[in-house]
C-alpha cells in the first residue's frame, strides 16, 4: 500500500478542508470544541448539509446515494471532520443498518429506508442486546411469533443507544428454537412508534441519558420488515458488527483528542512550566502518540484491503481493541493534565453545569464526562475480551 498522498488527495484534503470552513454552523462547532452534548436537530442539520453537497455517506456505493470514494478519500475526509471539531456521525443509521440494507435487503427496502438515512430525518437505534445475552449474544430469546402478514415481538432489549429519540429499530429476533442458537434469529426493522414499544432510560456513569431499557409487549412487526430470510438473522448480525467494530475504532477522533491533550500540556502553569515539559508526562504522551500511529496505520491497510476488493473480516476485531483502548488512554491522561478542573462532580447536577461559568479552561467540564463514559467503549460493540477470542479462532486459527 501506497502511504504517500498523491497531488489529487491533497487537493481534495483542501476541497473538504475549504467547504468545512465555510458551512459548519458556528454553534454546532463552538459545542464540538467545548465537548458539550450536541442535539439530535442539531447533528441533523450538518447531516443534510452533508447531503446537500453529496457527501453524506462517504463510505457508501455511488449507486446508493453515497460518495463511491476510494479508501484514501475516506480517510482524508475522517481527518478533516475531526480537525474541525465536527458533530460525531451517529453510527447506527450511516455506518450500520445503511450498508446491511444496501448489501442484503430487497429494493422495496432499499427506497425506503436509504434516502431517509443519508438526509438524516430518520435515526436508527440497535436492539441486539438483552438482560440475558450481551456478550453472549446468541442466547437472546426476545421471541417474533409469525401471525400471517405480521410477527408477534415479544421482549426486552436493553442498553439501546437514542432508543428514546430513535425513529427505527435494527432488532434481532428469535423465531425459531430449532438446532444451534444462532440458526432461530431474524433481522426485523420497527417503526418506534409502533403500540408496545417502550423505551425507559438508563443513566449511565456520566449522568447522561445515552441509553434504555426497551419492552416489547405484543408488537406487530410486518413481515416485509425482515432482511433476509427468515433465521438467516445472524449471518447479517455478524456483517453488521464488522461495520461497528470498524467505526468504533476512532482514528480520527483520537488525533483530535491528542491535539486538546498536546495542547492541554503545553499550557503554561502558575510556576512558570508547563505540563509538557515535565519529562514523566511527556513520556506519557509520546507513547500514546506511537500507539495511535500504529492503530492508524492498521486502519489504512485494512481498508486498502477492502477497497482491494477483500471485505474485513474478524480483523475488523484487531481495530476495536486498539481504537477503544487508546481512546481510554487519552481521555484518561486528560484528566491527569487537567487535574483538578475535572474534579469528581454530583450526577443529578450535571445537566446544570452546562450553563454554569466553566472553572478553569472553557472545555474542562466535559472531560470528566468523557472520561467516564470512555470507560463503556471495551465493552460496546463487543467486548474486547470476545474480540480477543474471535481473532485467536478466526485471524490466528487456534
Amino acid at each position: 500500500m501506497d502511504l504517500a498522498f498523491s497531488d489529487d488527495d491533497l487537493a481534495f484534503r483542501e476541497d473538504v478542508r475549504t467547504f468545512v470552513a465555510e458551512n459548519l454552523p458556528e454553534d454546532i462547532a463552538e459545542s464540538a470544541r467545548r465537548g458539550r452534548p450536541i442535539s439530535k436537530p442539531d447533528i441533523q442539520r450538518w447531516q443534510r448539509i452533508l447531503y446537500d453537497q453529496g457527501w453524506a455517506a462517504p463510505a457508501w456505493p455511488a449507486e446508493y446515494g453515497g460518495t463511491g470514494w476510494d479508501a484514501t478519500k475516506r480517510y482524508i475526509f475522517d481527518e478533516v471532520m475531526a480537525e474541525f471539531d465536527t458533530p460525531e456521525t451517529i453510527p447506527f443509521g450511516l455506518l450500520m443498518v445503511g450498508p446491511l440494507i444496501y448489501t442484503f435487503g430487497n429494493d422495496a427496502q432499499k427506497a425506503r429506508f436509504l434516502p431517509t438515512i443519508l438526509t438524516g430525518e430518520e435515526w436508527w437505534c440497535q436492539g441486539y442486546s438483552e438482560p440475558g445475552a450481551g456478550s453472549d449474544l446468541a442466547s437472546l430469546q426476545t421471541k417474533a411469533v409469525r401471525d400471517g402478514d405480521n410477527y408477534v415481538v415479544n421482549g426486552t432489549k436493553t442498553w439501546n443507544s437514542s432508543a428514546h429519540i430513535a425513529d427505527w429499530v435494527f432488532c434481532l429476533v428469535r423465531t425459531s428454537n430449532e438446532g444451534k442458537q444462532q440458526e432461530g434469529i431474524s433481522f426485523l426493522l420497527i417503526d418506534m412508534t409502533t403500540p408496545g414499544i417502550d423505551p425507559k432510560p438508563i443513566i449511565s456513569i456520566d449522568g447522561a441519558h445515552h441509553l434504555n431499557m426497551t419492552y416489547y409487549t405484543d408488537v406487530k412487526v410486518p413481515v416485509e420488515n425482515r432482511i433476509g430470510e427468515e433465521n438467516k438473522g445472524w449471518t447479517y448480525a455478524k456483517f453488521l458488527l464488522g461495520h461497528e467494530r470498524i467505526s468504533i475504532s476512532e482514528v480520527g477522533l483520537s488525533k483530535q483528542r491528542l491535539r486538546r491533550l498536546k495542547t492541554i500540556a503545553a499550557e503554561e502553569r502558575s510556576h512558570g512550566e508547563s505540563l509538557i515539559e515535565d519529562p514523566t508526562f511527556a513520556g506519557k504522551i509520546a507513547a500514546a502518540e506511537v500507539r495511535l500511529i500504529s492503530h492508524e496505520y492498521l486502519n489504512l491497510r485494512l481498508l486498502a484491503e477492502e477497497a482491494a476488493g477483500r471485505p474485513i473480516g474478524a480483523e475488523a476485531s484487531l481495530l476495536k481493541i486498539r481504537g477503544t483502548e487508546i481512546r481510554q488512554e487519552l481521555t484518561e491522561l486528560t484528566i491527569e493534565a487537567l487535574g483538578y478542573y475535572t474534579a469528581p462532580f454530583e450526577m443529578e447536577q450535571l445537566s446544570d453545569r452546562w450553563n454554569e461559568p466553566a472553572i478553569g479552561p472553557d472545555y474542562a467540564a466535559a472531560q470528566m464526562p468523557q472520561f467516564l463514559f470512555s470507560r463503556a467503549a471495551t465493552i460496546y460493540g463487543g467486548s474486547n475480551e470476545v474480540q480477543r477470542n474471535i481473532i485467536a479462532k478466526m485471524v490466528l486459527g487456534l
